[in-house]
């Protein structure tokens, strides 16, 4: 029998309005601090193109992905 424990993971995309490329520090934070509380670690953060709502074109953005011990 493993004792090890499994983990679950999440993956947030965090992306920039198309006005302006610089990151909101504080927006960011809020966005971490509020998975935080719902008992999610930060494990990555990886810069990347991602696809916004409007058009075909994709901006730059980031993926936040998360890690917490599975119930």
């Amino acid at each position: 029998m493993s004792s090890a424990q499994t983990h679950e993971y999440k993956v947030v995309t965090f992306r920039e309005s198309l006005i302006g490329d610089a990151l909101d520090s504080d927006k960011l934070e809020k966005v971490l601090n509020k998975h935080a509380e719902d008992g999610w670690s930060l494990k990555a953060i990886t810069a990347a193109d991602v696809k916004g709502r409007i058009g075909p074109g994709a901006v730059e953005g980031l993926l936040l992905t998360f890690e917490r011990p599975r119930d």
